[in-house]
This record gives structure tokens, C-alpha cells and sequence, in this order.
């Protein structure tokens, strides 16, 4: 059973799952879906549209599912969606889809720090931290166990690749390859991030094989084509590399370097 604060609002419309907990001041408007065991402090709002999982924890002040910050956004019936697991802090900002993806969505396992924005139709993994204050445009592809740090600013259209770190204040138009360090003024590729890749159990083989691939694209000289088939033909195959090798074959915006 729910445990409710009588200075809740929830539309009657709203639907809520077991054993959740809803603090005063909360909203809950029409068109809602809540799982099981989720823990709204006060004054958090649940808008229009969002579609939230389980096992969530909504800090005083979020807003999720507000409509889009998109002038060309007429009413269409689109969600947030929010997986299961997350922590969503104080004043965290998730806006619902457009047109363009019909969605917003966050997936399970994350941390979005203090007044951090997701965009209309964003897309974040699972298990990434996203700093405070970071701000996510909209139509952005943020992929599993990435970590933008604090203040970051992300353009429309952008994608961070998987266990990526994204250094404090960085700010950029181009997308960032998996396994890397991006910052600096313009932001650029500083390196393999060593000490996340060490910490999420990759071997010292793996992490070799990741850092020769990346010296071929960004110190070799060669074209871009040129350099994905020297990896083909000198580095060890696995999924780790036809991930990175796909990424900046399809990064349409350019990425970082």
C-alpha cells in the first residue's frame, strides 16, 4: 500500500503502483503512470505524459514531463519516460517529447545531480551520472555508464559514447567517442579514461587495444577511412573496438579531437 501525504495532488486519472511513497506538495496530473516502490519527497511534479518505473527516488523540486522548451511543439501526445533505479535530485528537469522521437527517456540505474536538464527527446543509458547544473539539448544520445561532470553544456543533436567522462564546464557541438576524456576550451579528446575503464573491470589488454585504436584515428595522419582499416587490419577485434569503429563512422556532427 501507498503511503500518501494528504497535501498531495494526484489526478484521479493518475495511475500508482505499490508501496510508494508521495510527500506533501506533490503534483500528479492526468495521463501519469508510477511503479512500485518510488519515493517522491515534497514538491516534486509528475506532468502530463511521463511514464515513471520502479524503485525511483525524486528529490524536492523535479519536473518531470513538462512540455517541450521547442517552438515547434503544437500538443503532440508524446512522453518522458523514466526506467527503474534512478536517483533524480533537486530541481532536475525532464521534458517530454516532440514530433521528432515522440520520446524523452532515461533508463535505469542513473544518478541526474542537481538541477541538471534533460531535453525533448534525449536519450540517456543506463548507469551514467549527469553533474549538476549539466544541461542536455534536445535530440542528445548519451549511452550507458557515461559521466558528464558539472556544468556541462551539450548541443542539440550530440552523442557521448559509453564510459565516457566529460570534464566540469565543458561545452560542445561534436560528438564524444566511447572510453575517452573529453574537456578543454574547445573541447577536445584528452585521452582513455584510464581510471573508469580500470574501475568497470576492463583487462590491461582491452584497454591497450582501445588506446592503439585511437592513436590511429587521432595521430596517424591518415584519412578517416584510411585509419578505420588500418584498426581492422592491426587491432585484435572485439565489441569493445566495432563499437568505437561504428560510432565514428556514423557521427554525422564530426567528433571531438
Amino acid at each position: 500500500m501507498s503511503k500518501i501525504s494528504p497535501l498531495a495532488y494526484i489526478d484521479p486519472e493518475a495511475k500508482i503502483g505499490e508501496n510508494c511513497e508521495i510527500g506533501p506538495f506533490c503534483y500528479i496530473d492526468k495521463n501519469v503512470v508510477i511503479g512500485d516502490n518510488n519515493v517522491l519527497m515534497n514538491s516534486v511534479t509528475i506532468l502530463y505524459g511521463a511514464r515513471i518505473g520502479n524503485n525511483n527516488t525524486f528529490f524536492p523540486g523535479a519536473v518531470i514531463s513538462a512540455i517541450p522548451q521547442d517552438l515547434k511543439f503544437v500538443g503532440e501526445e508524446t512522453t518522458a519516460i523514466i526506467g527503474d533505479n534512478n536517483t533524480i535530485r533537486e530541481n532536475v528537469t525532464v521534458n517530454r517529447g516532440t514530433a521528432a522521437k515522440m520520446e524523452t527517456r532515461v533508463g535505469n540505474n542513473n544518478l541526474l545531480m542537481e538541477g541538471c536538464h534533460i531535453a525533448h527527446d534525449a536519450i540517456v543509458g543506463n548507469g551514467c551520472i549527469i553533474g549538476n547544473s549539466t544541461k542536455l539539448a534536445g535530440e542528445t544520445i548519451i549511452d550507458d555508464n557515461a559521466i558528464l561532470s558539472a556544468g556541462v553544456l551539450m548541443h542539440q543533436f550530440c552523442r557521448v559514447g559509453s564510459y565516457t567522462m566529460v570534464g566540469g564546464g565543458t561545452r560542445f557541438s561534436m560528438n564524444v567517442p566511447p572510453f575517452t576524456i573529453c574537456a578543454r576550451e574547445p573541447a577536445s579528446y584528452c585521452g582513455l579514461n584510464i581510471v573508469g575503464l580500470r574501475r568497470r573491470g576492463f583487462s590491461n589488454e582491452l584497454i591497450d587495444n582501445i588506446h592503439n585504436t585511437y592513436r590511429i584515428i587521432y595521430q596517424s595522419g591518415l584519412k578517416l577511412n584510411e585509419a578505420l582499416e588500418k584498426i581492422k587490419e592491426e587491432v585484435p577485434m572485439s565489441s569493445e573496438i566495432e563499437y568505437i569503429i561504428s560510432f565514428v563512422e556514423n557521427s554525422k556532427r564530426g567528433f571531438v579531437h
